[in-house]
């Protein structure tokens, strides 16, 4: 009876030994992979659009600013108090308008950008799980956060999740 624990006992050692060691790790450059989607493309072509769309409307309230700021530097001498006032009051106005419309830009921008990105991201994520799955990877790595890896133990799947997503690589121009 002795003997057939011990054999047991040995047996389950070596099948944990040998299932802690067939574990497959890999990594991956995800930063590289959404570079590559055609959708980050689009997303900065729509993004640069918006951004566009914005400075435009801000170059407008400049235009306004400096015109109204040079005829007031220009009539300054000529005008009562009150009128004074008033168009130091306008002045501050589109100044201020001018302040405000750039923070608006600014959140719309990033919040357009989130809005965007996800979608990206969270295809980039299925492919890797779908690529991590098929090669039954225990865990899968971001490259750009290891310090330190052995190429030998680590398979990097950035191709893999490339293919998954029907990216093919184009020559670099020389």
């Amino acid at each position: 009876m002795k003997n057939a624990l011990k054999l047991t006992l040995a047996l389950a050692m070596m099948l944990s030994c040998t299932t802690l060691f067939a574990q497959k790790f890999g990594r991956i450059n995800s930063q590289e992979v959404m570079l590559a989607m055609p959708e980050t493309t689009e997303m900065q072509n729509k993004l640069q659009a918006v951004a566009k769309d914005w400075e435009e409307n801000l170059e407008t309230i400049n235009v306004e600013f400096n015109n109204k700021l040079q005829d007031f530097q220009k009539n300054l001498n000529s005008l009562s108090d009150a009128a004074r006032q008033i168009k130091e009051k306008e002045l501050n106005d589109l100044r201020q308008r001018g302040t405000e419309m750039q923070q608006m830009a600014q959140q719309d921008l990033a919040k357009q950008e989130q809005e965007l990105m996800t979608p990206i991201i969270e295809k980039a994520q299925n492919a890797i799980k779908a690529v991590s799955k098929a090669g039954a990877f225990t865990a899968i790595f971001e490259t750009g956060s290891l310090v330190y890896f052995d190429e030998a133990t680590l398979t990097d799947i950035t191709p893999l999740v490339k293919k998954e997503l029907g990216i093919t690589e184009t020559p670099a121009a020389n």
